[in-house]
């Protein structure tokens, strides 16, 4: 503990020593006041899950101080004024909490953001490219990949919808007697039932029916739109670019790293724009293979062959697009694109007209039989993802070969593992979704063909990844009863001469054993990962075998790997629409329940922090309105009180308050302490997203701050230590912090103390020795009042509306 108080203390020193010479100072600095109180602000940023501001600041007294009823600061009652009279507080610092959570986990319609896991999963797979210096092509290039394989997603997503609504529904069971008697709401659509009325002809069916897949894509372009103006269109603080290629500072810092305006207005035309040209494509292609194969009008056929034309050049457009820049980090960047990407929707929505209804012109002699060419479509995609993830492995080594790092999660090939699951979820969404309304249209009658082979076998991958998920699940319960056993002796020895309690040194070394299970998480990723690869493309060799006739020699073989194959699709099958309704279930009690809804929030705080870099359509990034926040809120108080500022974050508060350190000027960055516990800055986003909180970033934001301290437990499950030091061999890391606090009953625990892991580090004696030991190292400066109109205008009272900091831009 002593060693840790010195470690910060030597840490401190040498920054201010570095002041002294001149080194941080910068213009905001004013002239400190002799014998003047020193007010100081601990900044509260709690973690996932979320807190409330009376939980926070213990007191059921609070008031925001600024925000809104998304995100706000909060203090107790009493501490309002409190920069008025420091002389008040003594050494406490006065405690602001700031709640974000409802950037989560708020009103009930944000459960319907499961149904976009894959795009959240694949916008991932962006920021976890390897640490790199220099080879900035590369590095677009590997952004390029996963951007394209962002696009796969959108289009299989349609491409599933348009299976759904135009081949089983409006194709197949209303093209069939049998079906469409049993579904009263399609009667009107059946040429059998309603005696060949208007809307029986096929194309007519299908033009109707593209309406549904049409309107998918309306919600998902609203939602992106929607969502942007609500959580991610604040601008973050005005400043110039620091220098991080040379530094190792990470990307975070960046003056427009967290205001993507421009690239997800893009991708957000590009995608919907390739949605809408998707359900265009289903329908006009349908139509023009009869007019080519039939004897009618020469110039229908002509016609659309024109619109065939034109989707291809609309879907080069849509590319073009997509691949021609990346995201603009180094400023601001509020320009629009030129007309056309931004019209891309609309020409989009024209063409779409135009094809339905070239579709719904009258063709008499038209007859829906089989299936829609639907096995072309998703096979192509099936190829393309897997061809798309290779190429992103190889980009991947390529960039973690310059610069290895042991701790990066699979050795630098988290984001082509990542991305690989993205597309395996889209596949199985698309394909349970598809098999389900197969089964509830035509139940087991078999009276109408049903979804795409490649679908079906798709399904029979399931069991398979199954019996690969229980092994290894059995491996790691294996390994964790070896590590409880080795780390029930240390605990012996760590509480020698306490008393022993077997049940409770079984406790104990249980959840430190499992905590361990975190660090597993690359190994598991990359086994299902590569499993799901290698039966995906199982899957596609399966679906084109079956095309085939076999020779009577392998008569026998074939019938017992088809029987084989049909057995692991039926229970695929059941086990996709089972997952589907629990999926459903999930989502419908989370709007109802708010206890459900946080638990799902919890998934968006890990997943959402990130930037939507790959997918518009994925769930908005919370981190767009958090850091800025922050940011602002640091900025404007240490520029009107001149005071010492502690922002203390709590497991991923902890990576918001870095990210908010990082967007800091200089001047104020130097100024700030921070403290972290729970923190997962270096045990998950240094592995998994090693570009921008490697050892390099780490160290860079040691440098920056004043002081730092970093405490965590060997029973937490999420945060653990950052492993930096300064050139003085000072650590930001504390010793691990003892827990339980007693193994049995003591004069100062009466009572059994339990065992916190990732939760409660303010209850440890070692937090608030922390605090008060960064506030005591930190150094002074209170401004010089300053008239009326200086700078803009008198500073706004701190704790007040109007000190959220926009008078230091």
């Amino acid at each position: 503990m002593t060693h840790g108080i010195h470690a910060a203390r030597g840490k401190c020193e040498a920054v201010e020593g570095a002041r002294e010479n001149g080194s941080a100072g910068e213009s905001e600095s004013s002239t400190q006041r002799p014998g003047a109180a020193v007010p100081a602000l601990e900044l509260l940023v709690h973690g996932v899950g979320g807190a409330s501001p009376e939980e926070m600041l213990g007191d059921p007294r609070t008031v925001r101080v600024t925000g809104d009823e998304t995100a706000a600061v909060f203090r107790r009652v009493t501490d309002v004024d409190a920069e008025e009279h420091p002389e008040s507080q003594g050494d406490r610092p006065v405690p602001e909490a700031y709640v974000w959570c409802n950037l989560t986990s708020g009103n009930g319609s944000r459960a319907l953001w499961l149904l976009l896991l894959p795009f959240m999963v694949v916008n991932l797979a962006h920021w976890m490219r390897p640490t790199t210096r220099g080879r900035k092509r590369t590095v677009r290039l590997y952004g390029l990949l996963v951007r394209l394989a962002g696009l796969t997603l959108t289009v299989l997503l349609v491409a599933a919808a348009c299976e759904v609504a135009l081949d089983l529904a409006a194709w197949q069971c209303a093209g069939t007697r049998a079906c469409a008697e049993e579904h009263s709401w399609l009667e009107f659509l059946s040429p059998a039932v309603s005696d060949n009325g208007w809307w029986s002809q096929p194309g007519r069916r299908l033009a109707l029916a593209s309406l549904v897949p049409a309107a998918l894509t309306g919600l998902l372009w609203y939602l992106s739109h929607r969502t942007w103006s609500a959580y991610e269109s604040q601008q973050p603080m005005s400043r110039k670019a620091e220098p991080d290629e040379e530094t190792g500072r990470s990307g975070l810092g960046r003056p427009g790293f967290w205001y993507g305006r421009r690239l997800v207005a893009r991708l957000r035309a590009a995608h919907t724009a390739a949605a809408l040209l998707t359900v265009a494509t289903t329908v006009g292609t349908s139509a023009e293979r009869y007019d080519r194969a039939s004897d009618g009008p020469a110039a229908l056929a002509a016609l659309g062959l024109v619109l065939d034309a034109a989707l291809v050049v609309g879907f080069g457009v849509v590319l073009w697009v997509v691949c021609r820049r990346g995201r603009t980090e180094n400023r601001l960047d509020e320009e629009l694109d030129r007309p056309l990407v931004r019209r891309l929707p609309a020409g989009s929505v024209v063409l779409l007209a135009l094809t339905l209804l070239y579709a719904g012109w009258s063709r008499p002699g038209w007859r829906s039989q089989g299936r829609l060419p639907g096995d072309l479509t998703f096979g192509g995609i099936a190829l393309l993802q897997g061809l798309l993830v290779i190429v992103l492995g190889v980009v991947a080594h390529i960039l973690f070969r310059g610069r290895p790092d042991t701790r990066t999660a699979m050795r630098g090939l988290a984001g082509p593992a990542v991305a690989m699951l993205a597309c395996a979820l889209g596949g199985v969404m698309s394909g349970g979704v598809s098999q389900r309304v197969a089964d509830w249209l035509d139940g087991t009658r078999g009276s109408i063909p049903g979804p795409p082979v490649l679908l079906t076998w798709q399904a029979s991958t399931i069991p398979a990844l199954l019996v690969v998920l229980a092994l290894l699940i059995g491996w790691l319960a294996r390994r964790t009863l070896r590590l409880r056993k080795r780390e029930t002796a240390a605990v012996e020895r760590e509480y020698e001469g306490e008393g022993q309690d077997p049940a409770r040194t079984r406790r104990i070394a249980s959840t430190r054993a499992m905590s361990v299970l975190t660090d597993r998480a690359p190994l598991m990723v990359a086994v299902v990962s590569s499993a799901t690869w290698l039966l995906g493309a199982g899957a596609v060799a399966g679906a084109l075998a079956t095309e085939d006739t076999p020779s009577e020699a392998a008569e026998g073989t074939y019938a017992f790997v088809r029987g084989a194959a049909e057995t692991a699709q039926a229970l695929g099958s059941w086990l996709i629409g089972l997952g589907f309704i629990l999926f459903v279930t999930w989502g419908r009690r989370a709007y109802k329940d708010p206890a459900a809804r946080r638990t799902i929030g919890i998934l968006w705080d890990v997943g959402t922090f990130w930037p939507r870099a790959a997918h518009p359509f994925a769930p908005p990034c919370y981190a767009e309105r958090a850091v800025p926040d922050l940011t602002w809120r640091m900025a404007g108080w240490t520029r009107a009180t001149g005071g010492r500022l502690v922002i203390s974050g709590h497991s991923q508060g902890s990576v918001l308050a870095a990210a908010a350190a990082w967007q800091l000027k200089p001047s104020v960055r130097g100024r700030v302490a921070l403290l972290t516990y729970g923190s997962p800055l270096e045990r998950l986003y240094g592995r998994w997203f090693p570009a921008h909180f490697g050892p390099a970033a780490l160290s860079s934001l040691h440098r920056d701050v004043a002081c730092w301290r970093n405490l965590y437990r060997p029973t937490d499950p999420i945060g653990g230590g950052v492993h930096v030091a300064g050139e003085s061999g000072a650590r930001v890391d504390r010793e691990p912090l003892k827990d339980p606090l007693a193994y049995g009953r003591t004069a100062l625990h009466p009572l059994p103390a339990p065992i916190l892991g990732h939760s409660d580090y303010q209850a440890d004696p070692a937090f608030a020795e922390e605090r008060e030991e960064l506030l005591a190292r930190l150094t002074p400066d209170v401004p010089v009042p300053r008239a009326p109109g200086d700078d803009g205008g008198e500073a706004a009272r701190p704790g007040t509306q109007g000190s959220s900091g926009r008078s230091s831009g």
